[in-house]
């Protein structure tokens, strides 16, 4: 079975930090590229950060840029969101997806599998 495993979500005190997982399963990550997202209550799914299959290009929202990082390891199948500094309004479920587009994109609609999510609750 094809699956996107996202771990490392949890309660942090603003300020702090935490680094979120995404693991593949069933499937490498290797040829794909991928994006973290996010959704709070009452808002649309927003693009974070997204990473070439190779690595070598990364984007990120304006948002948390400059606080986040995304990185891959393909050896372990997997891909990595470090957020710093992390601030109330970073509160969301997390979600990190699969492209196929051969353009990095931050487009969710660009986007063809998705895992379950990981919730990051930002609060003293």
């Amino acid at each position: 079975q094809l699956q996107l495993v996202e771990s490392g979500g949890g309660l942090v005190q603003p300020g702090g930090s935490l680094r979120l997982s995404c693991v593949a399963s069933g499937f490498t990550l290797d040829n794909f590229a991928i994006g973290w997202f996010r959704q709070a209550p009452g808002k649309e799914r927003e693009g974070v950060s997204c990473i070439s299959s190779g690595g070598g290009m990364r984007n990120y929202s304006d948002s948390v840029k400059g606080r986040f990082t995304i990185s891959r390891d393909n050896a372990k199948n997997t891909v990595f969101l470090e957020m710093n500094s992390l601030k109330p309004e970073d509160t969301a479920v997390y979600y990190c997806a699969l492209s196929t587009q051969m353009a990095l994109t931050s487009d969710p609609s660009d986007y063809d599998a998705w895992g379950q999510g990981t919730q990051v609750t930002v609060s003293s």
